[in-house]
């Protein structure tokens, strides 16, 4: 087993270290090209919020409650079984985004106004910030969508697919940095590209299945509505580091001056490089393994699964905090200090990541627990901690402020 769950971790690990360079490239054109002012600070928002709407609904919800469904399906029912409640989850979860789409779209500027207050000081840029998540909020219909795709792959073991998926996304967003800087509106309009390429790129290996979802009166199926009720505390639980990351740009909004945002996301990008390649590759793959094992009450096999992922999250993430906290702004001056990027946002750029190098062992061992509450189909638990660890969080940033 774990040799099986090795090689699955090793696949993801690729894929996402090819995803997280390409990311890199991605964010030293934009650093180059676009600088942290206030052009990009209304980007980064735009692009933030339906991101944080696309992880309480699809990797952090959706993802996280259907695939246990869905490997209890497969293993207690028929192949008939399994093809319904597809059909019924993807007809269900389309009509419902497709609404909260709409009504994203419709209700930019309150979005705008509620996520990133400050910038209502600045009638230029409130404008540009209300335009730019017109054109990214349909993203988040596109990549959920995906994410049911990826659901349906992990549960039989293809990770391969869903791993390199958001490459697309960073291919596109290069593509338009170098042709059509410094607009930021051609960044809006390459995310939306995006998230459809992200999308049909799946398909194909969702038809090989055989489970290419057909339209369904899926509301009124039983497990669609056992995951829409494993969803709801998820949607909270599953996304409290996002939703703190968004709320520090609601408060870095108010801070004098242009950057703040941007050094906000520079540096969370940093982050995330390590927290993809190793502790978000592992936890997706245990996943489905965990989802399974509960399924076929096999215990000892869940424990043996848990302490593999936290062994190895340990072994890889310490050196990688150390790192993140030592090379900070060797880093991000190697990384960004290019063109547009100057010496102070180095600098502010930094700051960031040393705080939040002192988060990341915490991030990773987070990755790896929830999966195990969620194969249970707990979703309670995680939201009680997470809503605790949020307060907290909160606290101390508007103290510091």
């Amino acid at each position: 087993m774990s040799r099986s769950l090795l090689k699955s971790s090793g696949v993801v690990s690729a894929a996402t270290l090819l995803s997280r360079l390409l990311g890199f490239l991605r964010d030293m054109l934009q650093a180059a090209l676009f600088g942290a002012g206030a052009a990009m600070d209304a980007f980064f928002v735009a692009f933030r919020i339906p991101n944080l709407f696309r992880r309480m609904f699809a990797e952090g919800a959706f993802q996280q409650a259907f695939v246990p469904v869905l490997k209890e399906t497969q293993a207690q029912g028929s192949e008939e079984e399994l093809r319904r409640l597809v059909d019924a989850v993807a007809s269900t979860l389309g009509a419902f985004l497709l609404l909260i789409t709409a009504a994203g779209v419709l209700a930019a500027p309150l979005l705008m106004s509620l996520f990133a207050p400050g910038f209502m000081a600045d009638a230029e840029k409130f404008a540009t910030a209300v335009t730019l998540l017109r054109w990214t909020f349909p993203y988040l219909l596109f990549i959920s969508l995906a994410a049911l795709a990826s659901g349906i792959l992990h549960a039989h073991g293809r990770f391969a697919v869903p791993a390199i998926t958001p490459v697309l996304l960073n291919l596109c967003l290069i593509a338009a940095a170098l042709l059509y800087a410094p607009s930021v509106e051609a960044l809006a309009i390459a995310v939306l590209i995006g998230g459809v390429l992200q999308l049909c790129f799946q398909l194909p290996s969702v038809w090989k299945l055989g489970l290419m979802p057909r339209p369904s009166a899926g509301w009124r199926d039983p497990a669609v509505r056992r995951i829409v009720l494993l969803m709801l505390p998820i949607m909270l639980g599953a996304s409290i580091s996002q939703l703190s990351l968004l709320l520090d740009s609601v408060i870095a909004s108010f801070l004098p001056g242009d950057g703040s945002v941007s050094w906000l996301w520079y540096a969370d990008r940093l982050m995330e490089f390590p927290l993809g390649v190793f502790s978000i590759a592992i936890a997706t793959v245990i996943l489905p393994y965990l989802s399974g094992q509960f399924a076929g009450k096999d215990a000892e096999g869940f424990s043996g699964t848990l302490d593999w992922a936290l062994r190895l999250v340990l072994l890889l993430g310490i050196p990688a905090a150390l790192g993140l906290l030592v090379l900070a702004e060797p880093i991000v001056a190697t990384l960004f200090h290019h063109n547009a990027f100057t010496e102070r946002d180095v600098a502010m750029t930094a700051a960031a990541l040393v705080a939040y190098a002192f988060a990341f062992i915490g991030f990773s061992l987070v990755k790896v627990f929830i999966p195990a509450f969620y194969a249970r189909q707990d979703t309670v638990q995680p939201l009680r901690l997470g809503a605790i660890a949020f307060g907290a969080g909160m606290v101390v940033s508007v103290a510091l402020t």
